[in-house]
């Protein structure tokens, strides 16, 4: 086995220096990796195995060769480094994995004393602000103001120009979404609806059918966003404390509400409030509620609940482990707070559906016109309008048993905030408004999503 590469995304001549391996330090000594997500990466002409924190409090990357991939699950804290290097054999051997452990500890993808540090300063980082800043919502604008200026693009220029590239940019997809609908508005406020969570460029038709009838109803006094747990450390029911900026400004977080819901399910549901800092499908939310349903009349806009809901087919809607909050516990106190207190609510289930494709795990291709790849998109297509129909039906339950059963066999990604938004409102009529599925160019990823109003 050859000698792994260099770590944090080495790509100059030099790479940076790290602290070397150390056998007196018991995480080094029998490592245990933290998750990580691998991806294919080039180095020159070299194929390389990209390695990051699925969890996303880690920053860094390490680079490392593709046969990295034997010893990484015998990472588990219970083998030696010599364990190690005789069971992968190969030609492995230990200074080769003890310089690619020092790169993961470097890097905090072992469990260990560096991990815990950067843990800590995400975590006091998160509770200095009442707000969380930005991340995929700024990157997003930055990249619009990027095409207008060009490469020498300032820092100043994204400031400026940022939020009417992002309002510009919703304008035109809502005007595209709804020029030929034969109700391009609601005649009210709904109870709840089904936006995606996916990046703008895939899944704007979505958004822009809910968010663009959105315009001329009346303005909610609070929006509750029920979002994915991608990333996080949560098992159950994972609730933000925090605001949330865009571009566009700040909504901040509905204090009350908070207050009841601590009330109600104990300080535990805010326990995991850290997942919230890099997740995307509450943030990608947060410019459509101000664009769309703007501001009072001092300016201020809509105050939000960011919640990330886990998969109740995996254990019945119990939390993975047994140990964080369930469901059904959170609907029925999430009824009892919206009836007590005042002013108007919108549920805002941000949900992505199937996650299909060579990308995903799947052995058959999606692009072509071939006929298993036709049958493949079709066989997707039909399980998700299967599946829509219990949403459509109000059968939150028969919705659950179908994916447990089924095993979620496409990979719905929201089952758990669909089910939980059913179960808050119990709406007496959902309108499936919008289907759409969105494949890369090279047909190695498709992902599904839909808009739906719950009155």
């Amino acid at each position: 086995m050859t000698n792994p590469g260099p770590a944090d995304g080495a790509s100059g001549s030099t790479p940076p220096q790290i602290p070397p391996f150390d056998a007196s330090k018991a995480h080094h000594a029998k490592p245990k990796l933290r998750p990580v997500r691998g991806f294919p990466a080039q180095m020159g002409e070299q194929q390389v195995l990209g390695l990051a924190d699925a969890r996303q409090i880690s920053s860094k990357v390490v680079f490392t060769m593709p046969a990295a991939q034997l010893i990484l699950p015998l990472m588990d804290g219970n083998r030696s480094v010599d364990e190690i290097v005789a069971q992968v054999g190969r030609g492995l051997t230990a200074p080769v994995l003890e310089q690619l452990i020092a790169q993961l500890d470097d890097a905090g993808l072992l469990f260990g004393p560096t991990f815990e540090a950067m843990l800590a300063v995400m975590r006091k980082e998160f509770d200095s602000s009442p707000v969380l800043p930005p991340a995929s919502t700024a990157a997003f604008a930055d990249s619009l103001v990027n095409q207008e200026f060009g490469e020498e693009t300032t820092d100043e220029q994204r400031a400026e120009h940022g939020p009417r590239k992002l309002r510009e940019a919703m304008d035109l997809w809502m005007s595209k979404a709804l020029e030929s609908a034969p109700n391009p508005s609601f005649d009210e406020l709904p109870r709840a609806v089904v936006v995606p969570h996916i990046d703008y460029g895939r899944g704007w038709v979505n958004y822009a059918n809910i968010w663009g009838r959105m315009r001329v109803v009346d303005r909610p006094d609070r929006v509750i966003i029920l979002g994915t747990n991608h990333f996080g450390l949560g098992t159950g029911i994972a609730a933000c404390d925090k605001g949330y900026q865009s571009p566009l400004g700040t909504c901040p977080v509905d204090d009350q509400v908070v207050a009841h819901m601590r009330k109600r399910l104990g300080d535990k549901v805010f326990e995991n409030r850290y997942d919230h800092e890099r997740e995307h499908s509450i943030e990608l939310q947060v410019p459509w509620i101000q664009h769309c349903l703007g501001a009072d009349d001092a300016g201020n806009f809509c105050k939000v609940v960011g919640i990330l809901v886990h998969d109740p087919s995996v254990n019945n809607g119990e939390s993975y482990d047994g140990k964080g909050v369930a469901i059904e516990p959170f609907v029925e106190a999430m009824k009892e707070i919206l009836a007590e207190v005042p002013g108007k609510t919108l549920v805002v289930s941000s949900a992505d559906l199937s996650h299909v494709g060579p990308a995903f795990g799947d052995q058959q291709k999606l692009a072509g016109d071939e006929a298993e790849a036709a049958a493949f998109r079709n066989r997707i297509f039909q399980h998700d309008r299967e599946m829509l129909e219990f949403v459509r039906q109000n059968k939150p339950q028969d919705l659950v048993a179908a994916m447990a059963w089924q095993q979620n066999p496409t990979r719905w990604c929201s089952t758990g905030n669909i089910v939980a938004t059913l179960g808050i409102v119990n709406p007496s009529k959902v309108d499936v408004l919008h289907y759409a599925a969105a494949m890369d160019p090279q047909g190695m990823g498709m992902v599904s999503s839909v808009s739906v109003a719950m009155v």
